[in-house]
């Protein structure tokens, strides 16, 4: 392998004559080869948006050549199309607060430029990753504000693919509204409920939580950028951070805005961990409702089997014809990872100290990859669990009439205590509540048949005395 020979403060490095990074780059892969993992390609995206943006602010302010100007955007262009992805070689753990990043970012976009203009990569004199590419910027401002971008935009990836779960659970609300069957509480025999309700009920988990997911987005259009180095904006014209917001939102089409408190939007990481807790919201609520499906669909013959979930591959290497709720299983773990990922960055975030956290690569790489595996995930439990599964109606129908909370109907017309005994005879006997009730003759026939519908139990009302509305339109309709 043939090499150059770049310089820094430091004294000089050897670094590949192909290679599109320079010296500040080869340094961090020799000194962090902790995990192999390299930036996700929404933060090297964002962060030449960054660079991309800061020229086009820097040149209508007069304080970067137009010729400069035009070698970069097209350098960044290049790269935002796909190309030179390969030259961005840092390892995610890295150098404190996000340098190594930042210059192998800089020296990319800089020996492409020098190429543009006719130049041989590594002749800094044409375009310098530091003195033109940075310029107007710091590590210190530039991370968080592109941290901020790069889960910014992703947010609106993941929001579809919510919306794209909760329609699933929509359509199976409507598809099993008829479906009657026992509710359980602390895994025992509840009041009846219909599987639509359940459906109903999970849909509107998810649009809950795409709302508060949505209102924590908002801190993160709150940018830091033109802080610099410790959030005073030296070597910045003053104009800067609105110049460069103007050029991001035309770029992104979103609604950036520079933050009142450049010092604060520094030294504190609150927009970014606040995401992260609303991701950690959702996949407490998502492991919920996986764990209801895996419930619900335990079995075939030994469990509650009330719904069947899609067969997407076999279960087991050795029990033949065996099939496990797999994507419910997938969806498990792959909430269990957010929650891990959210811990790493709130310790992250607690550990700014004065002008600066140090520790935001480590919150840029696991935000990012909370927001990437929800969204994958969300897809894939729509589309090969929700959408696919069916209601075993006969199942459902016989636990709604053999559960013995339908004795909570009788309580208005003859007393807690006395349906409570009706329950434990029929529970002894092995009887139904219907059953024991009629034996009992604690009501006329017709009177306690209509208390004890179970259909009528699952809307507001008081059963045999005031009908809901839903089961007023219901018996009209008979």
């Amino acid at each position: 392998m043939k090499f150059r020979i770049e310089k820094d403060a430091l004294g000089t490095v050897q670094v590949p004559m192909d290679a599109y990074w320079g010296v500040n780059a080869q340094r961090a892969m020799e000194n962090f080869p902790i995990s192999g993992l390299k930036a996700w390609p929404e933060l090297i995206e964002s962060y030449v948006l960054v660079k991309k943006c800061a020229a086009l602010a820097n040149v209508e302010l007069g304080v970067l050549s137009k010729k400069l100007c035009k070698a970069i955007v097209r350098a960044c262009d290049e790269i935002l199309n796909g190309d030179f992805r390969d030259q961005f070689i840092v390892d995610v753990f890295q150098a404190g607060a996000g340098t190594s990043q930042n210059m192998n970012t800089n020296e990319v976009i800089a020996n492409r430029a020098i190429e543009i203009l006719g130049g041989k990569k590594g002749d800094y004199k044409l375009v310098s990753p530091n003195d033109h590419v940075n310029f107007a910027q710091s590590t210190n401002d530039t991370f968080p504000t592109t941290m901020r971008i790069a889960s910014r935009l992703r947010v609106d990836y993941l929001l579809s693919a919510m919306d794209e779960l909760a329609k699933s659970f929509g359509r199976k609300a409507k598809e099993f509204d008829k479906v009657l069957k026992s509710g359980r509480t602390h895994l025992q025999d509840a009041v009846p409920i219909r599987l639509g309700q359940e459906f109903s009920a999970y849909a509107a988990t998810v649009h809950k939580n795409m709302r508060s997911i949505s209102e924590a987005a908002k801190y993160l259009e709150e940018l830091g950028i033109g802080g610099s180095a410790a959030g005073t904006g030296l070597n910045t014209h003053p104009e800067y951070p609105k110049k460069f917001v103007k050029h991001l939102n035309a770029l992104t089409k979103k609604r950036f805005f520079v933050a009142n408190d450049l010092r604060e939007a520094m030294q504190s990481n609150f927009a970014v961990a606040h995401a992260s807790s609303a991701l950690r919201d959702f996949a407490l609520d998502l492991i919920r409702i996986a764990n209801d499906l895996r419930l619900l669909s335990s079995g075939p013959t030994t469990g509650f089997a009330e719904i069947t979930l899609p067969s997407v591959q076999a279960g087991s290497s050795i029990m033949p014809g065996k099939v496990n709720p797999v994507i419910a299983e997938c969806t498990n773990m792959v909430c269990f990872q957010v929650i891990g990922n959210d811990l790493t960055i709130a310790l992250a975030n607690q550990a700014g100290q004065l002008e600066l956290n140090v520790m935001m690569p480590a919150m840029a790489f696991n935000v990012l990859f909370s927001l990437r595996i929800l969204a994958n995930m969300c897809r894939t439990l729509a589309k090969r669990c929700v959408d696919g599964i069916a209601a075993d109606r006969e199942k459902c129908l016989n636990y709604a009439y053999s559960s013995m909370a339908l004795a909570t109907a009788l309580a208005p017309h003859i007393g807690y205590l006395a349906a409570a005994e009706i329950a434990k005879e029929a529970y002894r006997t092995k009887r139904t509540i219907v059953e024991v009730a009629k034996a009992r003759r604690v009501l006329p026939q017709d009177k306690l048949e209509e208390i004890l519908e179970p259909y009528s139990m699952t809307e507001p009302g008081i059963p045999g005395i005031v009908k809901s509305k839903k089961e007023k339109e219901r018996k009209r309709s008979r």
